[in-house]
């Protein structure tokens, strides 16, 4: 009888537990926990998440979020320590009053009094940095000379906020709040506020990313945040996170038969199935110290890999092996000569470019497959790096420090005629061509970098431009750097690209 009881008590509780777990699960919106009405709102608001899109769809009524109460609709999680929040938002219809809101949020609690900061935009194209330091105070301001952006972000290091607008496909302009002590623990996440009591208003947030940075003890190529592999759309801008590890995973090759993304990890290779989702490791045989340098032949037949052999002091040697992988992969790079780094095919296979280093600098070379001889293509003390064939084999595009930022250049095959191609503020890196030779995409780290370093964990921008050349446009902003896109990750029919994004 007493374990009869027992069971019938312990089966209850389990009932109870999954009960719980189930009405928490059916509040729970895409990565946001739940979402509620703040203050006295005369109509009640509602959220919903878009699983296909990963798109965010919000209504709200509320009088206004202002003077010491805020009404508002608010999609919520919580967070600890400090963050970036950024998505991209746009209203839904023309709206009744030109003060509607949008934005990020962060509060202490659900109270309509609670202290915050607010990374708003309002109906009328009004942007600014709101924020109320204490319960019951008046709301306060800094505003942002932007106008009408639909990319918001928030980030917060310690006490300081920082606010960062742009309309899609232009730079940040950037607003900052310093010592403002909201608690560690705080509800952060995205809202609508009518500005009028009596109507609600709508809008629809993408590309919606809450981000853990690093450390501040970081140490590089040591310590390791999280990553999402990601899939953004060239035409649209849209973004999917089709994976996340808590590990470091790198540089994405996309397969010409459309079925399977490549990527390393932990020295390893590993391949995600694009129908599936289904992940399996790649067979590299011995080689299980691979860098984020490998590259598939155009016709998705060979995988050049970059491997730190034993034999060579440790130093990252070139290998290929057939795709689907293979035990015994076939040394390329000679051992004694220095580190390589591998980054391009010729569309004949029997070429390949890389980045070597040969008595203390690094140059672009050429490696006959067959023979392992060696043509240096550049020479300058300065960095060249990322060398990449175009699908015609008559160029090689590539990245160098020698005009004194990192930026992309092209030149003829054989290393002759270079041109620069983007001169601007920041540091351009690994430019890769689309399958249609229509498109180059790049990633280009902050301009306060050394030109030098590819760093991980950075706010970036994905760029795009014209394959011969022109001005270039953001196609992405995001959280990475080393590893986000060192490689060529377009899908086969040039309107998709994959690449890493990083968070803790």
């Amino acid at each position: 009888m007493i374990k009869s009881a027992f069971f019938r008590l312990t089966t209850a509780i389990c009932v109870l537990l999954i009960s719980l777990n189930f009405a928490m699960a059916q509040n729970k919106l895409g990565i946001f926990d739940n979402h509620t009405d703040i203050g006295a709102c005369k109509h009640p608001g509602f959220a919903s998440f878009n699983a296909n899109d990963q798109t965010y769809t919000i209504g709200g009524s509320g009088f206004n979020m202002w003077f010491a109460d805020d009404q508002f609709h608010y999609l919520w999680t919580t967070l600890q320590g400090d963050f970036i929040l950024r998505a991209e938002v746009k209203f839904l219809g023309n709206g009744v009053d030109p003060h509607r809101k949008v934005g990020w949020m962060v509060r202490n609690n659900l109270d309509s009094n609670s202290p915050h900061a607010n990374a708003t935009v309002h109906g009328d194209g009004l942007t600014s940095l709101q924020y109320r330091k204490t319960a019951e105070a008046d709301t306060e301001e800094v505003k942002s000379e932007d106008q009408a952006p639909d990319v918001i972000q928030l980030e917060r290091k310690g006490s300081t906020y920082i606010m960062s607008t742009a309309k899609f496909g232009e730079p940040f302009k950037v607003v900052q709040l310093e010592n403002l002590s909201l608690d560690n623990e705080v509800y952060v996440g995205i809202y609508v506020c009518a500005h009028n009591a009596d109507v609600m208003e709508s809008a629809v947030y993408r590309n919606v990313r809450i981000i853990r940075p690093e450390k501040e003890d970081y140490v590089p190529y040591r310590d390791y945040i999280g990553s999402n592999l990601e899939i953004l759309d060239i035409e649209s801008g849209l973004r999917k996170v089709i994976h996340h590890s808590a590990h470091s995973i790198q540089a994405p090759n996309w397969t010409p038969d459309n079925e399977k993304l490549i990527y390393n990890s932990k020295g390893h290779l590993f391949t995600y199935q694009l129908a599936t989702g289904e992940i399996n490791p790649l067979n590299t045989g011995f080689a299980t110290s691979n860098n984020n340098d490998h590259v598939l032949t155009f016709d998705g037949s060979l995988l050049g890999i970059s491997h730190h052999s034993a034999d060579n002091d440790g130093k990252s040697t070139i290998y290929y092996l057939p795709a689907k992988g293979d035990s015994t992969p076939v040394q390329v790079t000679k051992t004694g000569l220095g580190a390589s780094y591998f980054h391009g095919w010729s569309p004949d296979k029997k070429t390949m470019v890389f980045t070597g280093e040969r008595n203390g600098q690094y140059d672009i070379y050429s490696v006959d497959v067959e023979s392992g001889e060696e043509t240096r293509l550049t020479n300058f003390k300065t960095l060249d790096d990322g060398p990449e064939y175009s699908p015609d084999g008559k160029y090689i595009f590539f990245n160098s420090a020698r005009s004194g930022k990192m930026q992309l250049w092209r030149m003829d095959a054989d290393g002759k005629n270079p041109v620069q191609l983007t001169d601007d503020k920041y540091n351009d890196w690994f430019p890769h061509v689309s399958p249609d030779k229509k498109w180059i995409v790049f990633i280009s780290f902050p301009e306060d970098i050394d030109p030098a370093d590819h760093p991980f964990y950075k706010h970036c921008l994905i760029r795009l431009m014209p394959y011969e050349g022109g001005q270039p446009r953001i196609i992405a902003y995001i959280y990475g750097g080393q590893g986000s896109i060192n490689v060529p990750s377009w899908s086969p029919d040039s309107k998709k690209i994959a690449f890493i994004s990083n968070s803790d």
